[in-house]
């Protein structure tokens, strides 16, 4: 993509209309670099974990590469601090990695700055010697049926953003009168929902759900849940941590039909290990007799969920009024093929399933996120090779927009590691030319002063850190989350 004009004459032109110009924090260490000391110039759109891996990775393995991240909200950590469950404080210690990562003297952090509204790619191609794309999936997939925009109809992005904090999805106020819940779906994202909605309050009190979230649960009356999926106990998406976690979870037994698991003993043995291992706990928590403790636990047990199997969604059935949803119409279907390539195909039955609640868990996508980008809608990532994007030298991607939304986090580490060794390749080779000399963030910076955005950096950050973490102390919580933008901003400019 061939820059549109020289940086001079868009420092003077190209200020966006309708923001003010308030005082903006420094950077700190701003890096001007001589022509005589040129080093990598690298830019990362996007702070989860794929960006955070991918500038780790470019620092450690070049001495002079100078990164800088940037990102749309104020907060850093994408999916870490917005997506993983608040039970699993475990998985969110890697932001300890990334905060030493961001304290390089050699690395910026640039929050609320929105590429592609505040500074387009192309600007920060011609900033930059390389530029990476990591900032994720942020859309969730439709459903495409009649009836799921009724009320009581949510996205599993949308539900977790809520009890997670995400500003975006602070007012959702999800509907929890109903006694029964339907997930849609039947991965890791499921079963986090089904354990968020069915937990006892007190396993949740002192996580880092928010407090709104935690006020609502406690008024919940959902006792109930069910996941769907499309295809049979062989194709289920979670992992088995989470399966185990919710056979395990307090007050709440599993409700699965035997006849789903029948002669899976004698499958499982020639499976990959994970996927044997996974099978044979469904198999055994579905039919063998359970102990004695975990019998008594679920005879007591109020709450209750299951698998169900070979349903695909039809249609969202509408109250009497037609203004929220009362239940779900399932298609029954079959599979044709084996194994992870099995496809499902209606048989023509159908069944209905009565509920208040149902929440969509069929995935995220990503989204296009400038008109020179490349990009397949339909797979939802930019087409890439090895990281490197396809007829645009020096632009590379990691993480779900370059793969797809699959794996766990470590999976994206292994995947912004290729990307970012394919960009030292590239240096090493010649293929990126990084003797050029480049601007980098001083550029930038003074591009967003100019437009009005008020940068928010990784000390800036802190204090927000700061601040979520002795509200939460003052109620026994890790952090009590800022869920405002506004708030954010105020308080990092003060």
């Amino acid at each position: 993509m061939a820059p549109r004009c020289g940086w001079m004459w868009r420092l003077r032109r190209c200020p966006l209309p309708g923001r003010n110009l308030p005082v903006t924090r420094s950077l700190g260490a701003e890096r001007r670099l001589s022509s005589k000391s040129q080093a990598p110039q690298i830019c990362i759109v996007g702070s989860g974990p794929a960006g955070f891996y991918t500038a780790q990775h470019l620092l450690k393995h070049n001495k002079h590469a100078v990164v800088d991240i940037y990102e749309k909200l104020p907060v850093p950590f994408g999916l870490v601090r917005f997506g993983v469950a608040p039970d699993h404080p475990e998985v969110k210690n890697v932001i300890n990695t990334f905060t030493q990562t961001a304290h390089s003297d050699r690395c910026n952090f640039l929050g609320n700055v929105t590429v592609g509204r505040d500074v387009t790619v192309e600007e920060l191609q011609e900033a930059y010697h390389a530029v990476v794309l990591s900032y994720g999936a942020e859309d969730k997939r439709e459903l495409g049926i009649p009836g799921e925009k009724l009320q009581g109809v949510y996205s599993a992005r949308d539900f977790v953003g809520w009890y997670n904090g995400l500003p975006y999805n602070r007012y959702l106020s999800p509907d929890l009168s109903s006694e029964t819940a339907v997930i849609l779906g039947q991965g890791n994202v499921a079963l986090d929902i089904a354990r968020m909605l069915l937990s006892p309050l007190e396993l949740l009190k002192n996580t880092d759900v928010t407090q709104p979230a935690l006020e609502a649960l406690s008024q919940s009356r959902v006792k109930k849940v069910w996941l769907i999926g499309r295809r049979g106990p062989l194709q289920v998406a979670f992992t088995i941590k989470e399966l185990r976690e919710m056979i395990n979870l307090p007050g709440t037994r599993p409700v699965n039909n035997p006849s789903d698991f029948k002669g899976l003993e004698n499958i499982s043995k020639d499976l990959p290990r994970p996927r044997k291992r996974l099978t044979e706990l469904l198999v055994k928590s579905t039919l063998e007799a359970p102990g004695e403790k975990e019998a008594a636990r679920w005879a007591q047990s109020d709450r209750e969920w299951g698998l169900r199997f070979f349903r695909s969604p039809l249609a969202v059935l509408p109250s009497e009024d037609g203004r929220r949803a009362a239940g779900v119409r399932l298609s029954v279907t079959r599979l044709e093929g084996s194994g992870e390539g099995a496809v499902a195909v209606p048989t023509g039955e159908t069944e209905d399933i009565s509920c208040g609640l149902i929440l969509s868990s069929i995935g995220y996508r990503s989204v296009l996120i400038s008109p020179g980008v490349p990009f397949l809608p339909k797979q939802g990532i930019i087409p890439n090779s090895m990281g490197r994007v396809q007829r645009v030298p020096g632009l590379y991607c990691s993480g779900w927009v370059k793969r797809g939304p699959t794996g766990v986090i470590t999976t994206t580490m292994t995947d912004s590691f290729d990307t970012a060794q394919a960009l030292l390749e590239d240096i090493k080779s010649g293929a990126l030319n990084a003797s050029d000399p480049r601007a980098g963030v001083s550029a930038i910076r003074e591009l967003l002063l100019l437009r009005g955005v008020q940068i928010v950096s990784f000390s800036d950050w802190e204090k927000i850190d700061t601040l979520e973490r002795a509200q939460g102390l003052k109620v026994g919580k890790p952090r009590e989350k800022i869920l405002d933008t506004e708030e954010m901003l105020q308080l990092v400019s003060r």
